[in-house]
């Protein structure tokens, strides 16, 4: 790591960070390399690896800020009301995740890929944000459903977590997924990030 005061360091990653969030909007992972994202920032290839060892690290600061403004979002739902429905927590549940597609996708695409080729040091820097994404969800049902009892609510997460790593391929599909599906003979049903998440949160929480 260059030498640099702390605020310096974290502007230059952050330029890093939003580059390749940039560049992935309109490439896909196996096409953004760290030489792309050299020529979409002001640093040479050689200057990124003194942040980043692999693209994959970038891609999994990129996944860790995305769950920290989720749990930024579901802490907001929690503070700002007093009492909900569990039809309503699903609802809140679903829109958070709604606002999140980018998150939704890195979940879905290339995770594996991500956590393995990344140090430990960014690793744990990164299961920080997703324990936190934990445990927030775990304080909305403490909150808001006081029947429900610690065995229950781990029972949510872990079956609400798994099930969100899938939304993203099935609430975005393309045109040519589309043709292969009728060509294919697939029947297929649109269905939203919301929709699938809310139908989740709320068979989940009536159970």
């Amino acid at each position: 790591m260059p030498k640099g005061s702390p605020e310096l360091t974290n502007a230059r990653k952050e330029e890093i960070i939003a580059a390749c969030k940039a560049l992935y909007r309109e490439l896909s992972f196996k096409e953004i390399t760290i030489m792309r994202i050299a020529d979409a920032t002001t640093f040479s290839r050689a200057s990124i690896y003194n942040y980043f060892e692999t693209k994959e690290e970038i891609f999994l600061a990129i996944l860790q800020k995305e769950y920290e403004l989720w749990v930024a979002d579901l802490d907001e739902i929690i503070n700002s009301n007093d009492s909900m429905t569990r039809d309503r927590i699903a609802k809140l549940l679903a829109g958070s995740l709604e606002k999140r597609e980018l998150l939704l996708k890195l979940m879905s695409m290339n995770h594996y890929d991500m956590e393995e080729n990344s140090r430990q040091e960014r690793l744990r820097e990164f299961k920080v944000a997703y324990g936190a994404s934990l445990r927030a969800v775990d304080r909305l049902l403490q909150k808001f459903c006081t029947d429900m009892g610690e065995s229950a609510r781990e029972a949510f997460i872990y079956s609400f977590f798994p099930f969100i790593y899938g939304i993203y391929p099935y609430a975005v599909v393309t045109e040519k997924q589309k043709q292969a599906m009728e060509s294919a003979g697939v029947g297929y049903s649109y269905h939203s990030i919301f929709e699938l998440a809310y139908t989740c949160a709320k068979k989940l929480l009536e159970n």
